[in-house]
């Protein structure tokens, strides 16, 4: 009766979120569209957007049917459909949040045009970003709610966990693939969605950017967004499937994996008999879902507070978007309390079994673990704003290295990416051992939740920085008034800053969720003797890879290449595809006579089909190499092997994520920086003005992929790898080359 009240809880969280989402979602499309000028190059945004997602979802439908059936085939077939429900879920999110943005932007820029009111054009950009951040967290929830529902209950899939009834369910090979397996495909689900999104939408926009900014900026030198630059819709169309739709997936797939590691986790426990109690046993698997389901609730106070609360006319837009994420972080952590203290309580709860589990702070452990979660994410994101701000010395010094040309702009940029990857790795340390020395192995997962618990609102105030982005686009394209541009780029700069915090978020919470998800995938192949344990390091002990193996040493090695390769090849994709663009620009810049006087119009058209040819045909390959190499290593070396594979490339692209992340978004604000006139000397219009900055915007154009397309992929690359490991782990146990050889020997 527990188990389904709390899951009424979290299912009214659902409810009440996607109603909200529905109510912001249509008020914002009531709104005012302006001038027909306007109205043409926002159907136009809409339309480029609307083809780009649906061709890239028929591509990503046919791999995941082909994913789907061997999971039913070779696994078990309720893991093959959770499968389905969490690709329909992160495919329906990013869907809903692309569509919203490309009716929010032209509403933004009206309502900048009508008001010149910056409060209440911030209003209508966060209501638009609403709609995805309730949609993320909600469609999230709802997916995890129908597969405990379907799968836990009516299946008595918890049941087998908890020994009430019949043992685990045996597939046709004589593998057992119980509940954690369905979880663990319902996360697959999630993840891939996100990755073709991520690679497919972060590829587009790139080379969009690129070449709009090559061509337009450094060699015919009029401003960005102009609407004499054949690539500037397809730009803008960029900012929607890869700012929008790729984020949204990306933060469900997190999301996702940061509330399933604890739950599979707990059932991993379970099923090896550290757990024997029913009553812990439920409330360990019910915790995570129900934290989030409060952390929602949290959200929907936050975002309505904004929402709802008077705004001046020349608000903070940075101090208001600060409050509404605070308001939602502190209900969270103040749910997270309360359910801590009242769920890990009763007689079941003794110091024995706390002591067993790792709870050193009692019934308190898994909230003292939320919180150092959530203290690492913020501290990541202020070390990812020091290192990418223009206000700080980073990106400052870069700014002037400018001066000397793009040489050293680049190599200025690269040294502050690689310094900056210190501290938030310190920091990831000190939160993985608090929270494991404080909650054990199930304190590291709540940490990752705890990161993510309030991340419908940190979603809606990314998602309001390409919105506001598009509207100020809109605004140069449409000839709006100059004061319409200052007011969305107000609202824009504030979304960079905003973004950079939510990458250290993302990046920070997939070492939490991997590391939870590794040690689940130690416990599936390692047995493990529960006499004689009585703390939790006796258990812990016995799932150690030992590093000393030739098989696990040679795996951390390839693992640690394996986000190097990924990486090169996503930034080849978006110079391939940005290659093409240049040369289309350059084209109709040569050969369509009055593009660059105004007198005539741009073929918008080509771009947008340069782009998304050349992002949907260069991103399969870097996204099945996620889901293949663990697999075949698993078939050909074992279960050793692929466990180190996932240590090394954990490490590695953890590194690379930070160092991408950061060195992006330097270069970018330090060109922002020479825009603003902020270094001495080079001012606008001035001599010499454009040379610096068309160092400054080729540091710009080399940061491009990797902040956008490389970085944000990367902790997707380690969540996919290591949910592909713990779903097929059970196979390849059994099934491996390396074995079959041993016993032939």
């Amino acid at each position: 009766m527990v188990l389904e009240l709390l899951l009424i809880i979290v299912g009214a969280a659902v409810i009440l979120a996607c109603a909200c989402a529905a109510l912001n979602y249509f008020t914002t499309k009531k709104l005012k569209e302006g001038t027909e000028r306007m109205q043409e190059i926002a159907a136009a945004i809409r339309v480029g957007a609307n083809a780009f997602i649906k061709y890239e979802y028929k591509i990503v439908a046919i791999i995941g049917s082909v994913v789907a059936a061997l999971l039913i085939a070779f696994v078990s077939w309720q893991t093959g459909i959770a499968f389905i429900i969490g690709a329909l879920v992160s495919a329906a999110a990013g869907f809903v949040g692309m569509k919203i943005a490309t009716y929010a932007n032209v509403r933004v820029t009206n309502a900048a045009n009508e008001t010149r009111d910056t409060g209440k054009t911030l209003k209508v950009a966060f209501k638009g970003g609403s709609v995805m951040g309730l949609c993320v967290a909600g469609f999230a929830l709802m997916g995890a709610l129908i597969v405990f529902a379907v799968f836990g209950i009516a299946c008595h899939q918890i049941g087998d966990i908890l020994k009430e009834t019949t043992p685990i369910w045996t597939n046709w090979t004589g593998l057992e693939a119980g509940f954690t397996m369905t979880l663990s495909g319902y996360a697959l689900g999630c993840s891939i969605i996100a990755l073709f999104n991520r690679v497919g939408g972060g590829i587009y926009t790139k080379a969009a950017d690129m070449g709009a900014d090559l061509v337009g900026k450094t060699e015919a030198h009029i401003p960005e967004d102009d609407p004499r630059n054949p690539a500037t819709i397809a730009d803008n169309v960029g900012d929607n499937v890869g700012d929008v739709a790729g984020l949204g997936s990306d933060l469900l797939e997190s999301f996702v994996g940061a509330m399933l590691s604890g739950v599979i986790l707990a059932g991993e426990m379970c099923v090896k008999n550290i757990i024997v109690d029913s009553t812990v046993a439920r409330t360990m698997l019910l915790f995570p879902m129900v934290f989030a389901g409060c952390g929602l609730i949290g959200c929907l106070v936050g975002i309505f507070y904004l929402l709802f609360v008077p705004l001046k006319k020349n608000t903070n837009v940075h101090m208001q978007l600060n409050i509404a994420t605070w308001i939602s972080a502190v209900l969270s952590i103040l749910s997270c309390f309360l359910l801590s203290f009242f769920m890990f309580r009763g007689e079941a709860f003794t110091d024995e079994l706390f002591k067993l589990i790792g709870f050193k702070a009692g019934n308190l452990s898994p909230w003292i673990a939320a919180i150092l979660g959530i203290a690492a994410g913020i501290v990541i994101g202020i070390i990812s704003e020091y290192y990418t701000s223009y206000d700080y010395k980073p990106t400052k010094g870069i700014s002037k290295s400018a001066k000397e040309g793009a040489a050293l702009t680049i190599t200025e940029g690269m040294a502050t990416g690689m310094i900056s990857c210190m501290l938030p790795v310190l920091v990831l340390g000190v939160a993985i051992v608090g929270s494991y020395m404080v909650c054990g192995m199930y304190g590291i997962a709540c940490a990752a939740i705890g990161m993510l618990s309030f991340v419908a609102a940190t979603v809606s105030v990314d998602t309001y920085g390409p919105i506001s982005d598009n509207a100020g686009g809109i605004a140069e394209m449409s000839f709006l008034d100059p004061e319409v541009r200052e007011i969305t780029d107000k609202l824009d700069a504030v979304g960079n800053t905003t973004a950079a915090i939510g990458k250290g978020f993302a990046i920070g919470s997939a070492s939490f969720a991997t590391l939870s998800l590794l040690c689940s995938y130690l416990f599936a192949f390692n047995v493990i003797e529960v006499e004689g344990i009585t703390q939790i390091t006796d258990w812990v002990s016995k799932l150690m890879l030992n590093v000393m193996n030739p098989l696990t040493l040679v795996g951390a090695i390839v693992g640690a290449a394996i986000p190097f390769m990924f990486s090169g090849m996503l930034i080849q994709a978006v110079a391939k595809a940005a290659r093409h663009m240049v040369e289309e620009v350059r084209r109709q810049f040569r050969e369509i006579p009055g593009i660059l006087e105004g007198e005539a119009k741009p073929d918008y058209e080509t771009c947008i089909q340069i782009s998304s040819k050349g992002s949907i045909k260069q991103m399969r390959v870097p996204c099945l190499i996620a889901i293949a190499i663990p697999v075949a290593s698993g078939f050909l070396f074992g279960p050793e092997f692929v466990g180190g594979l996932l240590v090394g490339a954990i490490i590695s692209a953890i590194m690379l994520a930070i160092y991408t992340g950061n060195a992006g978004g330097a270069w970018d604000n330090a060109k922002k920086y020479i825009e603003s006139g902020g270094v001495e000397g080079v001012k606008k219009g001035e001599e010499g003005y454009d040379a610096v900055h068309d160092a400054a915007v080729v540091g710009d154009t080399v940061g491009d992929p990797l902040k956008d397309t490389v970085g944000p992929s990367l902790d997707i690359l380690i969540k996919i790898m290591s949910t592909v490991s713990l779903v097929m782990v059970v196979v390849f146990n059994k099934y491996n080359l390396f074995d079959a050889i041993g016993v032939i020997i």
